[in-house]
Formats: C-alpha cells, sequence, structure tokens
C-alpha cells in the first residue's frame, strides 16, 4: 500500500512540474490590414508574433485574397 501512495505522488509531482514549466505562448504583435484592388478583390495580411515557452520568437504571415 505504502508503495503505491509513493508512486501515485511520484506521478503528480512530475505532472504538475511539466505544467509549470512548459508554460503558453505570449502574443507579442498582431496586425490586419485589408486592401480592395481596383477589380473589386479583396487582399487580407495578417502578422502575429509570438513568444514560446522556451523563449525563442515565431513570426507568422498569412495573405488571403477574396474574388467578388
Amino acid at each position: 500500500m505504502k508503495t503505491r501512495n509513493l508512486t501515485l505522488l511520484a506521478a503528480t509531482s512530475a505532472f504538475a512540474l511539466s505544467l509549470l514549466t512548459t508554460g503558453c505562448q505570449n502574443t507579442l504583435y498582431k496586425s490586419e490590414t485589408q486592401k480592395v484592388k481596383s477589380n473589386g478583390a479583396v487582399e487580407t495580411k495578417q502578422r502575429t508574433i509570438t513568444e514560446n515557452p522556451d523563449g525563442t520568437i515565431t513570426r507568422t504571415d498569412e495573405k488571403t485574397t477574396t474574388n467578388p
């Protein structure tokens, strides 16, 4: 019974520690611009810059065009 309790305690501690160390993404910058072209098409550009839990910076650019 004592071994079972120690195993459960160790598993719970490992799970809690993993949640504390991973964290989540932090959005540093986000922008969206729309532009209507002469033929009526709408061009949308989105840029997002995020900081990952390990300290790296990720930049995501998306461009979509919607034709009339």
